[in-house]
């Protein structure tokens, strides 16, 4: 249910991977130059990446949004208004008309038939017949849409650039503006349920509301990070991820985020920004990110696996059912097939 969701990079040597295309988007120059310091408590270790395949991709363009449907049928959203679609398990990809040349941040579903993609300019697209045809929704801005949450096929939310939350109890037919008191950039969104939810963005800004968003209230961290993702798995435990190897962790609903930053390493190398996490149950989570980062736990976040990248690509998005079925997806046509079952090991 849970859909991708964007970072940036603000890679010194490397910096116009995401600016190049998307320029005036979002820069992030202030704090790329900021360091501090932490002490990483859960631990990380390396596996060896025969868990990755690579997929063959019809275009080179940048991806942004993956969610599948169930092992063989799944979507993939991107740069120019691409809209990739398979329905044998990605051995083949197949383009959908375009209906926008705008740039899709993300794509998800509320149930096999009812699903929606957004981006740039405002850009909300909606399937009531499991993608065969995607209708523009009017979504009354026209920033930058990054990140969405369904929890049924009438009620979600979306978030995107200057604080804009948006919230829909018919399918997304009317969008309602939400006061999000903040003009940071948000670029994740998830709810539990109808009342309880959590956005997050730049400038370390982490909003929850228990009113289904009729008011937002700020979340400390203390941390500038920008925040990419953010994931519940139950009303108490959740993970925020974002710049410089950004973790935190919360067992009680957000009252307190307690730092498990990525230390640097010696010699310090600046750590992968984090992009998007995944949970598909309490114990089981996924985080992908800069520089073919792939993080996995299987306790709950106490340890997390470092799985060898496959190449340098960013990844911007996943979807995984089950540990044997799962896909990112970044830069340059990048598809990424995860098996992690015990067999790979």
């Amino acid at each position: 249910m849970h859909s991708g969701k964007i970072g940036n990079n603000h890679l010194m040597k490397n910096r116009p991977v995401w600016n190049r295309m998307v320029k005036a988007l979002y820069v992030l120059g202030v704090l790329a130059g900021i360091g501090f310091f932490v002490i990483p408590q859960p631990t990380f270790s390396q596996s060896p990446s025969s868990a990755l395949s690579l997929q063959v991709s019809p275009t080179k363009g940048t991806f942004l949004g993956v969610h599948f449907l169930n092992a063989m049928k799944g979507w993939i959203v991107g740069a120019g208004g691409t809209i990739l679609h398979t329905e044998d398990g990605g051995a083949t990809w197949n383009s959908s008309p375009r209906r926008t040349n705008a740039l899709l941040t993300g794509v998800t579903f509320a149930d096999p038939m009812h699903g929606w993609i957004l981006g740039q300019n405002g850009t909300v697209l909606h399937t009531v017949n499991g993608g065969k045809l995607w209708v523009p929704q009017e979504s009354g801005t026209n920033g930058t849409l990054y990140a969405v949450d369904f929890i049924s096929a009438d009620h979600g939310w979306v978030v995107g650039s200057r604080g804009v939350i948006l919230h829909t109890k018919d399918g997304g037919e009317s969008w309602a503006d939400q006061v999000s008191g903040t003009t940071a950039d948000l670029f994740g969104v998830h709810f539990l349920n109808e009342k309880r939810g959590w956005a997050v963005g730049a400038l370390g800004v982490i909003l929850a509301t228990n009113d289904g968003g009729k008011i937002w209230k700020l979340q400390t961290t203390n941390n500038p990070a920008t925040f990419f993702d953010i994931v519940f798995t139950d009303n108490v435990a959740g993970w925020v991820i974002g710049t410089q190897g950004t973790m935190f962790q919360t067992l009680n609903g957000g009252e307190a985020w307690v730092d498990h930053t990525r230390s640097c390493g010696s010699p310090c190398i600046k750590p992968a920004d984090l992009v998007n996490i995944m949970f598909i149950n309490p114990m089981i989570g996924r985080i992908v990110g800069e520089r073919g980062t792939i993080l996995e736990t299987r306790d709950a976040g106490f340890t997390w696996q470092e799985i060898e990248p496959l190449n340098s690509e960013t990844l911007y998005a996943q979807s995984f059912l089950d540990l044997s079925n799962g896909f990112a997806v970044g830069d340059h046509g990048t598809i990424i097939h995860l098996d992690s079952s015990p067999s790979h090991h």
